[in-house]
Order: C-alpha cells, then structure tokens, then sequence
C-alpha cells in the first residue's frame, strides 16, 4: 500500500463511519428528526427523516469499505448540498456560528468529489472486484449528486421566513 491508498483508506473510513453514525443518530429518533424537518420547511418530513437516515447510512458504508464509490459519493455530495441550502447557509461561513455555517459541509462535499474523481484507492471492494472508474466518471458522479439535490430541494423544500 502507497501513501495515495493509505491516506484514501484514512478519509474513506473516518468520513464513511462518520457520516453513517450521524444517519444512526437520525434513526434513534425518527420522530424528532421529522419534527424538526418540518420546521425548516421540508415537505413530507416523516418521509424526509427516514430517506436522509437510510441515506447517510448506506452511503456510510459504502463510502468506508470502498463500494460503489461514484455512488456513494453522488449521495454524500447530494446531501450536503442539501444540509448547506436548508440549514447552514443563512447561518454564515464558519462552523462554530451558532447553528452552524457551512463550512464543514462544504469540506464533506468537496471530500466526496476528490474522492469520486481520484477513485477509492487499492485498499477497496471496488479495486478488489476490479471496478476501476476514470475521473470522468467521478465528475459526472459529482454533477449527478448536485443535480440530485436540486431537484429534490425543487421538490420538497419551502424555505421558512425568521
């Protein structure tokens, strides 16, 4: 293993189980995380909770043992769009801001693209099972994930006025 692949593997399995315990975190409390979808303006926010926990959950998982990468990472991308549109955005920048700005999304999402077009590296189920992708397919999962936010928050959200 190179320095490339051990530092892919890194990212992969703190940001992958990161971002799975934050779609558990969801799950444990189903209700409240639909709740507080509601306020922010989501539609459907029972629907919204259960889809984001899954979501984040799977991409996770995914994203850590390296499967699937372009996918998992078109979600991630796609989800943090969406966290920074609804939430953090109006908050401002930085992520110690009360409610925190956007930030650490941002870095989430650009993770997600450096590893959607870089490839998971050799320590992965995809190079395991010879599913090597170029950056073209990186890039286009990367476009994929924030055509797929938009369309969902064109869908689901009504931003509530302070």
């Amino acid at each position: 293993m190179n320095r490339i692949d051990a530092a892919l593997f890194l990212l992969r399995i703190v940001f992958g189980v990161f971002l799975a315990c934050h779609g558990l975190n969801k799950s444990r409390g189903i209700a409240g995380t639909a709740g507080w979808f509601g306020s922010i303006g989501m539609k459907w926010p029972r629907a919204q909770a259960i889809t984001a926990s899954a979501s984040e959950i799977i991409a996770g998982v995914l994203l850590a043992v390296g499967l699937l990468t372009p996918l998992a990472c078109a979600v991630v991308v796609s989800l943090m769009v969406v966290a920074i549109v609804t939430v953090h955005w109006r908050v401002g920048f930085f992520i110690f801001l009360p409610n925190g700005g956007w930030e650490y999304c941002a870095s989430i999402a650009v993770l997600a693209a450096s590893v959607a077009v870089g490839g998971p590296g050799r320590v992965s189920l995809d190079h395991a099972l010879g599913w090597e992708n170029g950056a073209t397919t990186g890039v286009a999962a990367v476009a994929v994930g924030v055509a797929a936010a938009v369309v969902h928050l064109s869908l689901s959200y009504r931003r509530k006025e302070a």
